[in-house]
């Protein structure tokens, strides 16, 4: 036993330096590896568009602006401004109508807030106007596009069409109408400028969002005055005179009717 452990002793003590002298002995082989030959480049290259020309970024934005120009003058031509020459007054209409008619433009309000709300939220999660198209696929845009066309035709024709019947005898309301439409099919045409041309577009939204905003609050307060408030009376009433003259005949034989009640019943 002695033995044995003896000898396994010896060969320990004789392995180490005989381990040590082949380490220092092999050459060290040491495997230099370049990162930058693994990545394939064509799959790390980013592509940047180039920037677009003078003519693209700034003729486009004046183009489309022209555009708008164009539509107003065009239907002002092939259809000139021509004093009605039945009387359309929303106070004779049916009440049925006139509730249901201001039930829809205090809904489509509602609707025009939520929209709004919406662009804000949009803006404040993509920073930028540019930023949210960049990221809105193809099929995205066409979808925006074609409920936006309809959306913004739908509700100015609910509001435009009553407000101009309405105020039909006021040349410069006669506007208030194709301006506001005009101003929202140039603004959805804009964002496929600022997602395909450049972000210049940005400006023709801007200024569009505020000429349709201002219009159909307009005539949307407008037709609620008309419709929920008919003892207000305004200048700009064509039936002004008639309506005081009603209003005032009314007033006096309700007082006419309380006096005489105080006679009949004396307190």
């Amino acid at each position: 036993m002695k033995t044995r452990l003896f000898t396994l002793l010896l060969a320990l003590l004789l392995a180490f330096p005989l381990a040590s002298a082949l380490a220092q002995e092999a050459p060290a082989v040491v495997v230099e590896e370049n990162l930058l030959e693994n990545i394939d480049l064509e799959e790390g290259v980013v592509e940047v568009p180039p920037e677009p020309s003078k003519w693209l970024s700034i003729g486009g934005p004046l183009a489309l602006a022209g555009l708008a120009v164009f539509i107003l003058v065009f239907f002002k031509l092939v259809v000139p401004f021509t004093v009605s020459e039945e009387s359309l007054n929303l106070h004779h209409y049916p009440t049925g109508v006139k509730r249901g008619l201001a039930m829809t433009v205090v809904f489509f309000g509602i609707a025009f807030c939520f929209g709004a709300s919406e662009i804000f939220y949009q803006l404040q999660l993509h920073g930028t106007t540019e930023e949210y198209f960049r990221q809105m696929s193809l099929g995205k845009l066409i979808a925006f596009t074609h409920a936006h066309l309809f959306g913004f035709t739908t509700s100015f024709l609910i509001i435009g069409v009553p407000f101009s019947m309405q105020f039909n005898h006021i040349p410069i309301y006669q506007w208030i109408f194709p301006v506001g439409l005009t101003a929202s099919i140039i603004d959805v045409i804009s964002w496929w400028g600022i997602k395909y041309v450049s972000p210049n577009f940005d400006i023709i939204t801007m200024g569009c969002g505020i000429v349709f905003s201002l219009s159909y609050l307009y005539m949307l307060l407008g037709i609620l005055r008309v419709l929920l408030l008919p003892n207000v009376i305004l200048a700009s009433d064509k039936d002004a005179v008639e309506r005081g003259e009603e209003i005032r005949k009314s007033r006096r034989l309700r007082d006419l009717l309380r006096r005489e009640s105080q006679e009949v019943h004396p307190e």
